[in-house]
């Protein structure tokens, strides 16, 4: 499958064009054989639905930080306090694609997947709106939640 990224936003994955892709693409993940260009955002997300599919917000969040400190370390990425994974960005992106796909009636976890990935894949900087740069950047905010300090603007329905 011909991958096209355009500016760091990824167009299509090849873990959506099956379910067996799916499956075998997590099941990499798990045991450390992704590689680092592998684990995009999307990666993220699509991850994050495959789990959530099943799995309750604190098993959830469990799952996605320690598969992600697990993948950092098979691919040599430190996880610092400067670098690697992050706590609150984790659980920013674990409660927002759980409710995601808890609020929703997937009849699979290939399709709790699908849709997730399309809506939420490109849109790596959506934790702009909830938290500022400050917040995002500080060392703590790396090795522990931090609630958002900012809320985003109601849109208004059109009638």
């Amino acid at each position: 499958m011909e991958r096209m990224t355009v500016h760091r936003i990824q167009r299509e994955y090849p873990f959506l064009e099956s379910e067996a892709a799916l499956h075998d693409f997590v099941r990499r993940w798990e045991a450390g054989r992704l590689t680092k260009p592998e684990w995009t955002h999307g990666a993220h997300v699509g991850t994050a639905a495959y789990y959530a599919f099943e799995l309750e917000t604190e098993a959830l969040f469990e799952r996605m930080k320690s598969g992600i400190i697990h993948h950092n370390e098979s691919v040599g990425t430190a996880n610092t306090e400067d670098n690697g994974y992050h706590e609150t960005l984790t659980r920013f992106w674990v409660e927002t694609i759980g409710e995601f796909v808890r609020s929703r009636d997937f009849s699979t976890r290939y399709e709790a997947v699908k849709s997730a990935t399309r809506l939420f894949g490109n849109d790596r900087d959506r934790h702009r709106r909830f938290y500022s740069f400050d917040v995002v950047k500080d060392r703590r905010a790396r090795r522990e939640w931090i609630k958002p300090d900012r809320q985003p603007p109601v849109v208004e329905a059109q009638a």
